[in-house]
């Protein structure tokens, strides 16, 4: 027999009990990043949503742009502003982010559809999804970012229902209706809580968290609430991380399973996480979580 073909066999068959424990349940996936922008990475990434739609899951897709937007806010002659990292977000910059933003949704919505899946695209705003205040950085104003202070999911239940994948950009509105960029990051926690998604993935642009950043070997596998929260306070994770760790602690303490950080330059990144023992990124798991599902 083909060793080639045995493997292949072994890898279904290892499978096997990932499909079975998360068979219609709802995972989020934020998708940002490299993956973003490679046509192969993304093609890689939507091939991995479609095949989870197909063995049961429930994927729902929030992803962010602001690569694109900022080409865009170039190439209208305008200069992309960043206070303390966060971009500032004036009328004109809103306008072009929200556009952006919709064409964003609406390729993607176009490459799911192109493998036989019925997806919808939709912003923060449709069915009052996500609810937004302003937001400021370190008391300047940034402009239209908004801090979410709700989040109404009924439109995503709907569309899973219907048998839809649905696909989120971050935009939302205030109480006077005003519109809002918001974190992409933020975005997908704040969902992942109010579905108490199954997963919470986030494809970055590196390979997971590092005991030590400079050393890659140090990759960690899997971290509980508690050490992710000290991880924090030792002063090991690097800047970017911070936040991202504090949202998937956040997601954990309020009814998401497991947060993983993956890296999204791995052509199916997801499926590998997901699907395999080891896994190769960085999940963190809740209290009543095994450390390893096959132990």
């Amino acid at each position: 027999m083909d060793q080639e073909i045995m493997k292949k066999a072994e890898v279904l068959i290892e499978a096997l009990p990932y499909i079975q424990r998360f068979n219609r349940k709802v995972i989020i996936i934020k998708y940002g990043g490299s993956a973003m922008v490679d046509e192969e990475l993304k093609r890689n990434v939507i091939k991995d949503a479609v095949l989870l739609k197909l063995v049961g899951f429930k994927p729902i897709i929030v992803h962010g742009g602001g690569k694109e937007i900022s080409k865009w806010v170039g190439k209208v002659g305008m200069e992309p502003k960043f206070v303390n990292g966060l971009r500032v977000t004036d009328a004109s910059t809103m306008e072009i982010a929200e556009m952006v933003l919709n064409r964003v949704n609406k390729n993607l919505v176009q490459l799911i559809q192109q493998l036989g899946i019925k997806a919808v695209g939709i912003s923060g705003k449709d069915g009052g999804l996500l609810h937004v205040h302003k937001k400021d950085s370190d008391g300047q104003d940034i402009g239209f970012v908004g801090e979410i202070d709700a989040v109404e999911p009924k439109i995503l239940y709907d569309l899973l229902e219907k048998d839809f994948l649905p696909i989120v950009c971050p935009i939302g509105y205030d109480d006077r209706f005003d519109t809002y960029n918001i974190n992409a990051d933020d975005a997908a926690c704040a969902i992942a809580k109010a579905m108490k998604a199954e997963k919470l993935a986030f494809l970055t642009d590196i390979e997971g968290v590092y005991r030590d950043f400079n050393d890659k070997s140090t990759l960690i596998s899997e971290l509980t609430i508690e050490e992710a929260e000290e991880f924090i306070k030792s002063g090991a994770a690097m800047g970017g991380m911070i936040p991202k760790l504090s949202n998937c602690v956040d997601a954990l303490k309020n009814g998401v399973s497991r947060v993983h950080i993956l890296d999204g330059r791995i052509p199916h990144c997801v499926l590998l996480e997901i699907f395999t023992h080891k896994g190769i990124g960085t999940a963190i798991l809740n209290k009543s979580e095994t450390r390893y599902y096959h132990e």
